[in-house]
């Protein structure tokens, strides 16, 4: 039986340890965090997202955590009402296969699919790996060793499975901060179901309020040092950047800073490699091609990557280092669009002027448009 050892529970971690297990390989999946992790931003699963889904026979668990279609309000500073943008805009985008929840329930869906195919120990890391023509070896943080016939770094943006194999210069930090956070009630000032959103020159603000444990909030801002703002934390530097706002967003600030460590808080990065394997070594996810949450394909790439490598390692058997070039070959066009893509996306969150703003705000009341709106359609898949 062939082995792999996967780095990272996350998305992409624990899909590859269900398409490898379900293809007959013995799996160990590695994470440091000491337990599975439950919040999360909305995500979308449409495309090649959507197929490697249903392939993996996720599609009816998927649907039950489906937040489906609501109208998004774009407001001004104050709160106030802006501008309406029906859900008919994100069904023409989205189109019918397609799926949106949030990024805890994909998760929790996938480690309930893969947990009784693969072994997962949990508040563990990699101490060191060394390869050669004929297999991996992991050493482990608890003192055991792994051996394997291919390792799966999984382990997000700040990959150390990427640094310890590929070196630590491939990781494109931008002037940007994104912040996510979990709301277990409804925020009172946003109706239930709808989402707000403000877009000011250099900032987005997002609450999207579905109801008790299905709301959240997202922030982005640009910034000339991010590092600096991730030392200051989510509370102080989030109420500076958001604290002027209306609406719901005092109350997602107060909550934010109840429970500080339940938020998604990072600097912006892409991650660009030439090659993302070396021998039986591979990268896969964020670790290899962090599009940025300003894409919108992070997770729907991910599970495609995962469904489509264990496609390449089955169509070339034992030679595991051909599969891995064949199956980047198959995927980097559409992870290079998808960067593209996020590059120009970040003009749409934090617009670097009043005047982009109105134009932004121009395009969304075109997009109204049943013409546009099929246009959209064609431009988004």
């Amino acid at each position: 039986m062939k082995r792999a050892v996967i780095i990272g529970a996350g998305i992409a971690g624990l899909a590859t340890a269900l398409r490898l297990g379900r293809d007959g390989w013995h799996t160990t999946v590695v994470e440091r965090a000491p337990a599975r992790r439950s919040s999360g931003y909305l995500v979308n699963l449409l495309g090649p997202g959507y197929d490697a889904a249903e392939r993996l026979g996720l599609t009816a668990a998927l649907a039950t955590h489906d937040v489906g279609l609501f109208t998004t309000v774009l407001v001004r500073a104050d709160g106030r009402a802006k501008l309406t943008v029906p859900s008919a805009i994100a069904e023409a985008a989205l189109g019918e296969r397609a799926v949106s929840l949030f990024r805890g329930d994909l998760e929790a869906t996938l480690y309930a699919a893969a947990h009784d195919r693969t072994q997962i120990r949990f508040g563990t890391t990699v101490t060191a790996i060394d390869q050669d023509t004929d297999g991996v070896r992991v050493m482990l943080s608890d003192g055991t060793t792994q051996e394997a016939d291919l390792l799966v770094g999984a382990d997000g943006v700040h990959s150390a499975t990427r640094t310890t194999s590929f070196g630590a210069d491939h990781q494109v930090d931008l002037p940007y901060i994104v912040g996510a956070v979990p709301l277990s009630h409804p925020v009172a000032d946003v109706p239930e179901p709808s989402a707000t959103t403000f877009i000011g020159p250099g900032r987005t603000a997002a609450v999207v309020n579905l109801g008790p444990q299905r709301s959240s909030a997202f922030f982005t801002y640009r910034c000339t040092d991010p590092a600096s703002e991730l030392k200051r934390g989510p509370v102080d530097a989030l109420g500076t950047a958001f604290g002027d706002l209306g609406g719901g967003v005092p109350d997602v600030l107060h909550h934010l800073a109840q429970n500080p460590a339940a938020a998604y808080f990072d600097a912006v990065s892409q991650v660009i490699m030439p090659r993302w394997s070396t021998g039986r070594i591979v990268l896969l996810g964020d670790a290899a091609w962090c599009v940025t949450l300003f894409a919108g394909h992070g997770a729907a790439l991910a599970l495609a990557g995962a469904d489509q490598l264990g496609a390449a390692l089955q169509r070339h058997g034992d030679d595991v280092p051909s599969a891995l070039l064949d199956w980047e070959a198959g995927l980097r066009p559409e992870v290079t669009r998808r960067q593209a893509h996020a590059r120009r996306g970040m003009l749409q969150y934090a617009p670097p002027s009043r005047f982009h703003v109105w134009l932004g705000d121009l395009a969304i009341r075109a997009l109204t448009l049943p013409a546009l709106r099929r246009l959209l359609q064609r431009a988004t898949r």
